[in-house]
């Protein structure tokens, strides 16, 4: 019988190289791309939580840059592929080809695809066919591809990090729910200010950043997956996240008028385990070693905005899932406690 994995939980003394190394991550992304530090550090959040990342924002706002310089920050192989609408699922994950043999038979040999990587940038992924966006539902969730009937890991550790243009919809393909569902994170890139642009043309020719210098390898970054499962989340935040995302789904108790007015479909129990695991990144960054109510509130949109199903109402009244999410946010009360306004009040 195989014995289970203990784990134990860390000091805020014991965390704190971890935490600092993370903070080493976050100013070298910071050196190379100007004026996104909370962008980066959820981007990293997402890293840490071994999690995938879709990236949604106009062309030029840095999407690209920033996948290419996180997999130069950790010394990681990487891959790009180019979505496009005649991409077939063999050109991600690969297929069986005709070799001959040194004796002179021929057999079918595998040829792997660029998702055999440990960073996958899937650029526009919205441009391609269902039958291709597909291919990715079993690498993003089991970590795997079958062919044949034959079962291949994906190398350790494996991140999806896509991007998708949210203005030029001419030709594109919706992302399905269930693979949406597969991202850990959906964050919104927008565009840089008047000062990073004057940073930018000021000290930097042509756009282009400097070097990026490796921070860590493979073996650190298992040391900081470790130091992870070290970090407590306490009953109390645990059952604030389960409440938060079983009060995304209409007509349940704790649902706000927000939502019941809005939604159609809440998340799913997978938000609730990327909250929680995200959570623990958060308070890794702080050198925190119990999760808090603040770190659940830190992630929480970025989890959930891309899995709440809004109803024509929403989009009539120009409400979107972040305004609701903040709305949950501001009206559930972390304790649980319901107490009166009265009472609540007078504790204050």
């Amino acid at each position: 019988m195989a014995e289970k994995k203990k784990f134990s939980i860390v000091t805020q003394e014991q965390l704190a190289p971890a935490a600092k190394l993370a903070q080493k991550m976050l100013d070298e992304l910071d050196r190379i791309l100007l004026g996104r530090t909370e962008l980066h550090r959820m981007v990293l959040v997402g890293i840490l939580s071994q999690g995938h990342i879709l990236l949604e924002g106009v062309p030029g706002v840095g999407k690209t840059a920033l996948v290419k310089a996180l997999s130069e920050l950790m010394d990681l192989n990487f891959n790009r592929i180019q979505f496009t609408p005649d991409l077939m699922p063999s050109d991600i994950v690969g297929t069986h080809i005709l070799q001959d043999n040194d004796d002179g038979k021929r057999q079918m040999c595998f040829e792997a695809g660029p998702v055999f990587t440990n960073i996958l940038l899937a650029d526009e992924i919205n441009r391609a066919s269902p039958k291709t966006q597909s291919a990715l539902l079993e690498s993003m969730q089991e970590r795997s591809v079958t062919l044949l009937g034959q079962t291949r890991k994906l190398p350790k550790p494996f991140f999806v990090l896509a991007s998708q243009n949210p203005i030029e919809l001419e030709g594109t393909y919706p992302l399905p729910e269930a693979q949406l569902d597969r991202f850990l994170f959906k964050l919104q890139v927008t565009g840089a200010d008047v000062d990073v642009m004057d940073r930018i043309i000021s000290t930097r020719r042509r756009g282009e950043p400097p070097v990026c210098e490796t921070t860590v390898d493979a073996d650190k970054l298992n040391d900081l997956f470790e130091m992870m499962d070290m970090i407590f989340l306490p009953r109390p935040v645990a059952r604030y996240i389960s409440r938060l995302v079983a009060a995304t789904h209409p007509q349940n108790l704790e649902a706000t008028s927000t939502v019941n007015s809005y939604i159609n479909y809440g998340a799913s129990p997978r938000a609730a385990i990327a909250i929680a695991e995200a959570g623990r990144a958060y308070a890794l960054f702080a050198a925190r070693p119990t999760v808090g109510f603040e770190d659940v509130r830190a992630v929480a949109s970025a989890v959930l905005n891309h899995r709440l199903i809004l109803n024509y109402k929403a989009r009539f009244d120009k409400i979107d899932s972040f305004t609701i999410v903040d709305d949950l946010l501001e009206t559930l009360d972390e304790a649980g406690l319901d107490l009166p306004d009265d009472i609540a009040i007078a504790e204050s």
